[in-house]
């Protein structure tokens, strides 16, 4: 199959029912929310331990006559003042066993970023055979996580270690070689270890961009997948290389769009749009390449609606979903918005000794405020948080719930510590009514499909029932979108200007 026809066929899968598979892309976002859980947990504990021990209260009195206010970043000898003048009144939270706690988290955290990974990547993959395959791409990708995560584990170790020991030994040869003929051997070698060294990493990274295919496609093991995607290469090298050149243009595009939307704000549109479009696409479009080569790939026709008409329709759709949803869990609502309260209680409380010493200000934070980079910026941030709270509410309920808990405590804290607090509240209620509901309907969601997730571990939900509840989730945060895109354009256009004539 050449390039051309490849690709056709990828962009026709994809918008071909999105969602049926762009769920376990959404699912990919929320990764480090389930990763970070584990790092929260430990912060919450060391801080009941500093609380408990009166750590806290002693450090609180250390910091009571010491000036917060940091420095200019652009003198660092002011800056190391500043640093040396408040550790010691920080030395009281630094017990052993408030860095057992953080260190244990950190390590926790690590490994669930390194299984859930895993485990989405599996999920993925699974999903694009399927839907090449013109089956269901969620009932294919919940079982491909639950069948293929160790074999992806596996994988991705694999390429590590081959990583490292190419360039351990490429470092070793050099070593040797200076040792032993002295240092002009030794630029030499290093040159010629540098060359090898980089085709042999290119080498690894091409087979291995098809191994994950190579598992999905011929239900292989690690070293099957291997020595398959090895096998293509070989027969396919003009397929191999322009795949290898449409990802690193796609990656160099988007790139070049982050560098460039930078100063609008666009940053986090453009590295969401990388995660749910984009990646995808190439996953579509290597598998199309690798089970046309085993003759185990049928692509479906491109949708006979238009882009437009599948966009609009999607809108509606979203807005639809979102406010049924709503309707039939009112109480699972209520309780994400009891955490989000709860939240901003505990964040104003942890910020009060600080009120008056490490002020905030709306008005300085508006200074520059350029309308239309804010509401990208905010749409794009806002979305990607509600898209990791939903989904990461799979593993267990614990990180959505948790995630709502952060951004109340961030909210309560900056309130908390707000110069000039009826301005905060005239700035944040126009876009609030809007984005403060999504970002809660967004916590309800991760809550339901943590106890559905839980549902179908313990087989009291079949794989369709929990395949319908993920599409459903699907739909319910493009909903959210909409939402929030609308809280963008008041928060950008309207959010910093009414009230200033009133206060």
């Amino acid at each position: 199959m050449d390039l051309s026809t490849a690709v056709t066929a990828t962009v026709s899968t994809l918008r071909r029912r999105p969602a049926d598979l762009l769920p376990f892309y959404f699912l990919g976002t929320a990764v480090p929310v389930i990763a970070r859980t584990a790092l929260l947990v430990a912060l919450a504990g060391a801080y009941l331990h500093a609380e408990l021990t009166g750590r806290l209260a002693a450090a609180g009195d250390a910091l009571a006559g010491t000036d917060l206010t940091p420095p200019d970043v652009e003198d660092p000898e002011a800056v190391q003042r500043w640093a040396e003048e408040i550790a010691p009144a920080l030395e009281p939270l630094v017990s052993p066993t408030a860095v057992a706690l953080v260190a244990v988290g950190s390590i926790v955290a690590v490994l669930l970023a390194v299984l859930a990974y895993s485990a989405v990547s599996a999920g993925q993959m699974s999903a694009v055979i399927a839907r090449l395959r013109g089956e269901r791409g969620l009932t294919a990708g919940i079982a491909g996580v639950r069948g293929r995560w160790l074999t992806f584990l596996g994988l991705y170790v694999a390429e590590t270690l081959l990583w490292l020991g190419v360039i351990l030994l490429a470092g070793v040869a050099v070593g040797v070689a200076s040792v032993a003929g002295g240092p002009l051997v030794g630029a030499l070698v290093g040159l010629v270890a540098f060359v090898l060294g980089g085709i042999g990493l290119l080498l690894v990274r091409i087979v291995f961009a098809f191994a994950p295919a190579a598992i999905v496609v011929d239900d292989a093991g690690v070293v099957e997948a291997v020595e398959g995607a090895g096998g293509f290469v070989r027969a396919n090298p003009v397929d191999a290389i322009a795949y290898l050149v449409v990802a690193v243009g796609v990656v160099v595009a988007i790139s070049s769009a982050a560098s460039a939307l930078a100063f609008l704000g666009g940053g986090a549109v453009v590295a969401l749009a990388s995660a749910v479009v984009a990646a995808p696409a190439l996953d579509l479009l290597k598998t199309v390449l690798y089970g046309d080569h085993r003759g185990a790939v049928d692509p479906v026709d491109p949708p006979e609606a238009g882009v437009r008409a599948q966009v609009t329709g999607g809108v509606r759709r979203g807005v639809s979903e979102t406010l049924a949803f709503a309707r039939r869990t009112p109480g699972t609502h209520l309780l994400v918005a009891a955490v989000g309260v709860a939240g901003g209680v505990a964040g104003w409380t942890l910020a009060e000794p600080f009120v008056g010493t490490v002020p905030t200000s709306i008005e300085a934070r508006l200074v520059g405020h350029l309308p239309p980079a804010a509401a990208l910026q905010f749409f794009g941030n806002n979305w990607t948080v509600t898209i990791a709270t939903a989904f990461g509410g799979v593993a267990l309920v614990l990180p959505a719930l948790s995630s709502i808990a952060f951004n109340g405590i961030a909210l309560g804290a900056v309130a908390a510590l707000e110069e000039n607090l009826p301005a905060l509240v005239a700035f944040v209620v126009p876009h609030g009514i809007f984005e403060i509901p999504a970002i809660v309907v967004s916590g309800a969601l991760g809550v339901r499909l943590g106890v559905v997730a839980w549902r179908a571990f313990r087989g009291r939900l079949s794989r369709v029932g929990f395949a319908d509840a993920v599409e459903n989730a699907f739909w319910v945060t493009v909903g959210i979108g909409v939402f929030l895109a609308v809280a963008a354009l008041i928060e950008g256009f309207v959010s910093p200007y009414y009230w200033r004539p009133f206060l």
